[in-house]
């Protein structure tokens, strides 16, 4: 059995109890939260009278028990029915499909900026501590990572879109412009290059920084000091040896950083008007909608489940030591 086999199977037996108690919290969460569907519809179309709430009220199951809407959602997710949005009038899982793509387009496009880009500063940086280029990247980073997401998107949105009018301010794609294949594709692409720029230059000042430090920590190691000895050059001891080996812990901190950069889209997709993933939480919370909230959470905690299993993978490939003693 191979030691991936062992690592998938290990963090999919791990992931249920996990899962089973997110639900149950975030149910009972909900439940405690005051407020619901009904309560924001009244409050956004002036109200009702009181059979009108009655009706909606048991129309949407929301007069029964505790314990009997609980029992009712847990079996609906055993046959992976997310159930039905109240303030959508869809199903949860529907409205999840249709939105979650632009969130991973978004996602994935910023952690590969991040990731990459941050990377390769951090070993320009780490490839001679206390050089004038590292403390330049190493300032320049802080300062970065200082800068709050929404007010580097604003900024980005009134530099490159209100003054130069080079790129898109918002949106996903051009409103109705019939664009298909390859034409659609760059039409994408230009209205992701500022949301992706804004959530992916916050996370690059942290790898940066990260690889940076591990490099720093490996320099000192023996096996760098007999790779000098031998007469190998700074460049290759620097590619094969520090930098493979400060790999590790930005692998480690690519799965942490997964789960703040999907918070973090909310806030992204708010200011630059992106149909995500984000942005229907904000939509599920301003409309007490309990069983959209509930289907994204869940959907969350899955992806980050997901994204995780992906580091452990990548690490164990990384570094053969781990899971080793596992294997059979």
């Amino acid at each position: 059995m191979t030691r991936s086999w062992v690592l998938v199977r290990r963090r999919a037996l791990a992931a249920v109890p996990v899962l089973l108690i997110l639900v149950l919290a975030t149910f009972l969460l909900l439940e405690l939260a005051s407020g619901d569907a009904v309560d924001a519809y009244l409050v956004s179309s002036g109200g009702g009278d009181a059979n009108l709430v009655a009706q909606m009220r048991q129309h949407y199951g929301l007069d029964q028990s505790v314990l009997a809407r609980l029992w009712i959602y847990l079996a609906a997710l055993a046959h992976l029915d997310l159930g039905w949005s109240l303030a959508f009038d869809r199903p949860v899982g529907a409205l999840i499909a249709e939105r979650l793509p632009n969130t991973l387009m978004l996602m994935g496009a910023a952690l590969a900026l991040s990731f990459g880009l941050g990377s390769l500063l951090g070993v320009a940086a780490g490839a001679r501590p206390g050089s004038l280029t590292d403390r330049l990247l190493s300032v320049g980073s802080l300062a970065l990572y200082a800068i709050p997401g929404f007010w580097l998107g604003l900024v980005l949105v009134l530099f490159f879109a209100v003054d130069l009018r080079w790129l898109p301010g918002s949106g996903i794609e051009t409103i109705a412009s019939g664009k298909t294949g390859l034409a659609r594709a760059a039409d994408i692409a230009r209205h992701l290059v500022l949301p992706v720029a804004a959530l992916g230059f916050i996370y690059l000042a942290l790898f940066l920084r990260v690889m940076r430090s591990a490099m720093a920590e490996v320099w000192r190691l023996d096996f760098v000091t007999f790779a000098q000895a031998k007469g190998l050059s700074r460049r290759r001891i620097v590619w094969r040896h520090v930098a493979r080996n400060a790999l590790l812990p930005l692998v480690t901190m690519l799965g942490l950083q997964a789960a703040a950069m999907l918070g973090g889209s909310v806030v992204i997709e708010s200011v630059f008007a992106i149909p995500g993933f984000g942005r229907l939480a904000s939509e599920a919370v301003a409309g007490r909608d309990g069983p959209l909230l509930a289907g994204i959470i869940l959907v969350s905690a899955v992806m980050v489940i997901a994204i995780n299993l992906a580091v452990d993978l990548l690490y164990a490939w990384l570094d053969p030591r781990i899971g080793a003693g596992h294997a059979s």
